[in-house]
């Protein structure tokens, strides 16, 4: 199993990082992958991926674990903490 974790810092509203993180989630919709918010944090669910999405007011924290189906699938873990790390800093940047 491999895992992933990224850190963003941000100087944002925390309602605004919430907005902010629509383009993400649709992203992962893509690919049967859901968020499910309980507040300021989120459970990552989808078919060989799980993990965690946390909003602070100075940060957002992803955690990602993929599973051995992603692996079979050819998920490059690698790749995709690249591909995530580009995706939030893009979103997260101060307009």
């Amino acid at each position: 199993m491999s895992k992933i974790a990224v850190t963003k810092g941000h100087s944002l509203s925390l309602e605004e990082v919430r907005h902010r993180l629509k383009d993400f989630e649709s992203s992962l919709s893509k690919w049967g992958v859901k968020l499910l918010w309980k507040g300021d944090k989120a459970k990552i669910k989808g078919v060989g991926v799980s993990g965690d999405v946390s909003v602070s007011a100075k940060d957002v924290a992803i955690t990602l674990k993929l599973g051995m189906l992603a692996k079979a699938a050819g998920v490059d873990a690698t790749r995709l903490q690249g591909s995530i790390e580009k995706r939030l800093e893009e979103g997260l940047r101060s307009a």
